[in-house]
């Protein structure tokens, strides 16, 4: 699929925006988000697992990974990054469909980390089909949750 352009412009009915504050300094929640040696361990909804073929997190870099569900169902992806602001900001576009430009922030807040995942849709018909046919936002919750959890194992 080429790697075609979000339009930023008017996206009421085309965004999914997500937030949590967790208990890490905002280094070390960017570090496990950019780190297939971490990322590996939390990355998506409840009882998924991945497999990750290519991580470059920089400008123009790409990250190739298999998500596969608990159902046996394999999810493939591809990310292209844009913008890359350690450790406060990431920003990607997913390009194996559905289409979504992802706006990562990383606030610190007195030793924690608010994270906002900020997704911008192609259309409006594509946000709801992820969010029906892949509970988008429950698995996204689910999957903040999981790093929620994994920060936990961490010696910060």
């Amino acid at each position: 699929m080429a790697n075609k352009e979000i339009d930023l412009t008017n996206t009421k009915g085309r965004e999914i925006i997500l937030s949590r504050v967790l208990d890490a300094p905002r280094e070390l929640v960017f570090k496990v988000w950019t780190d297939p040696k971490h990322i590996i361990n939390w990355w998506g909804p409840n009882g998924f697992t991945n497999t990750i073929h290519e991580m470059n997190v920089a400008p123009g870099g790409v990250w190739r990974f298999i998500m596969h569900g608990p159902d046996g169902r394999d999810y493939n992806n591809k990310i292209i990054y844009k913008e890359i602001k350690e450790p406060e900001l990431l920003v990607y576009d997913h390009v194996s469909g559905p289409l979504f430009h992802a706006t990562v922030t990383f606030e610190n807040m007195n030793g924690k980390t608010k994270l906002t995942l900020h997704m911008v849709f192609e259309t409006v018909e594509s946000l709801e089909m992820v969010i029906r046919e892949f509970g988008a936002i429950e698995g996204g919750k689910q999957t903040l949750g999981r790093l929620a959890e994994y920060l936990k194992t961490m010696n910060n």
